[in-house]
């Protein structure tokens, strides 16, 4: 029961970051490898308001997911718009802001795991406080549930909720779904798909700095923290199937569960192996997605 609690756990968080990552492929066909840092830059918006702003971590959720999407919304103005249509320029290019990202975080924040003391920050600037009430135990079922994981899941439910709001109530919903399906007709009908597009990348994106504020409450806050996330969300969403949203719910709980049993049996470096050749055989007898019928 503990193990199927860590596998929810882990589940959620690749779910939050590949829901991002699927709304940006999805509608703009983008190959966005600069969203495991929006990851990062949500966990380090949590350790910094903490400490000088002295906020938790729940003011740190809108809060990060505001900035993130704000760093979103300026990659797709600066970087992304001018490559459309360009898919290997547009991963390189990605790629090449993530490496920026990472080493200006380096370079300003980094220095605390070395116990190097900067003023202003201290050595201790990877230390993120979890309130009293997240570090309890629940027992159920002669099952010890942490709080906190069970907090991460709830957080995730309601984001996909939310999701699913926007994309299938809203008139925004409605045109993200246009220009996903049929851009050039969606554009002649006047619709500003430009817009359309910048708005789904900056919501991706603060997808992504809110799953960077849950992994600060349980793991250390690094530069390279969230290029791990974006492979692992990338496989959520081949999983799953591109473009479906219970898809991306359904392989996300079954990635972390595999990752979460074979990891607990063995050990972490199984647990990927594991996930890996799961992923693989995916690719090569469904390539479509476990959970779409049609071809991509």
């Amino acid at each position: 029961m503990e193990t199927f609690v860590i596998g929810l756990s882990i589940a959620s968080i690749l779910f939050i970051v590949a829901l991002g990552l699927a709304i940006v492929y999805g509608t703009m066909k983008v190959i966005n490898l600069a969203h495991g840092e929006m990851v990062m830059i949500g966990a380090y918006v949590t350790v910094l308001a903490s400490k000088h702003l002295g906020l938790g971590i729940y003011s740190c959720l809108p809060l990060a997911f505001l900035v993130a999407a704000l760093f979103g919304l300026a990659i797709e103005r600066l970087v992304v718009r001018p490559l459309y249509g360009r898919l290997l320029d547009t991963l390189l290019a990605t790629w090449g802001i993530a490496l920026i990202l990472q080493q200006l975080i380096r370079i300003h924040f980094g220095f605390g795991l070395f116990g190097i003391h900067i003023d202003g920050l201290g050595s201790d600037l990877q230390n993120v406080p979890v309130p009293p009430e997240l570090q309890q135990t629940l027992h159920i079922l002669g099952t010890n549930i942490p709080v906190y994981r069970a907090f991460v899941f709830g957080v995730a439910a309601v984001l996909g909720l939310v999701s699913w709001w926007l994309i299938y109530k809203t008139r925004f919903g409605s045109q993200l779904r246009a220009v996903s399906a049929a851009r050039d007709i969606t554009a002649a009908c006047g619709v500003n798909d430009k817009r359309i597009n910048a708005l789904a990348f900056a919501y991706g994106s603060g997808l992504a700095g809110v799953a960077g504020v849950l992994v600060s409450g349980f793991k250390t806050v690094s530069p390279d923290m969230g290029a791990p996330y974006v492979i692992d969300a990338f496989m959520v969403v081949v999983a799953g199937g591109v473009g479906h949203l219970l898809g991306t719910v359904l392989s996300a709980g079954i990635l972390g569960e595999v990752q979460s049993f074979v990891a607990t049996w063995s050990n972490d470096v199984y647990g990927r192996t594991v996930l890996f050749a799961f992923v693989i055989l995916i690719l090569l007898f469904k390539p479509q997605g476990l959970f779409v019928s049609r071809n991509r």
